[in-house]
């Protein structure tokens, strides 16, 4: 069974594939956008040009590898965020904090627990393999169905789990406990043979979460 390319699938908007290449590979030039939705650099260009006056994407100065000028890339805005699913965000965060006014802080640590343990069930049953490697793939394939656009690539003899999008992202920024779970969870999936530290983080403002896992 063959799986269609979102970035290249003519079925979706030019707008649409170009929002999702930018929040997957962003920052990213307009050169690269072109190359890889096969188009013209002008095309490219001209599609950029709509998403910023859409205010859907801004560009952000990168600096030159050599004595060149900065380059621009493009990166999305908090309305280009918008437009991918955001998990019931507006109700989480009232329900967080009707939890923190009526139990306080200790209250919300034991909802957080919960849905630790209740995400420990899962990934224990989803992420089975004896091989590191293929945990790793089960664990991003787990992940990506919860809508965190999960995936793993190997980084010398490191890998790197990098999610392209976090589905609670706006209830995170209200109680950063939640990523304070997953990091341990993810450290319970690996085991004692590696150790996991996260090197970007959205709530940190990267355009992903991306978590390097060293063998020990």
């Amino acid at each position: 069974m063959t799986t269609s390319n979102p970035i290249t699938d003519t079925a979706a908007s030019t707008g649409d594939r170009t929002l999702l290449l930018i929040k997957t590979r962003g920052p990213v030039s307009t050169a690269a956008l072109a190359q890889a939705l096969e188009m013209t650099p002008e095309a490219a260009r001209q599609q950029v040009q709509k998403l910023v006056a859409a205010g859907l994407v801004e560009g952000r100065q990168e600096p030159a590898s050599g004595a060149g000028r900065p380059r621009q890339n493009w990166v999305l805005t908090d309305a280009g965020y918008a437009r991918f699913p955001d998990t019931h965000a507006q109700l989480t965060v009232q329900l967080i904090g009707s939890v923190r006014q009526l139990f306080g802080e200790e209250g919300l640590d034991r909802l957080i627990c919960q849905r630790e343990a209740e995400s420990r069930a899962v990934y224990r049953q989803a992420c089975s393999s004896r091989s590191l490697p293929r945990r790793l793939e089960q664990l991003a394939a787990v992940r990506s169905t919860e809508g965190y656009m999960a995936r793993v690539e190997r980084d010398g003899e490191d890998w790197l789990l990098i999610e392209d999008h976090c589905p609670i992202c706006v209830a995170a920024r209200s109680c950063q406990g939640f990523c304070r779970s997953e990091l341990q969870l993810f450290q319970e999936v690996v085991g004692e043979e590696a150790e996991v530290v996260r090197e970007q983080h959205l709530l940190a403002n990267a355009s992903r979460c991306v978590y390097r896992i060293s063998a020990r």
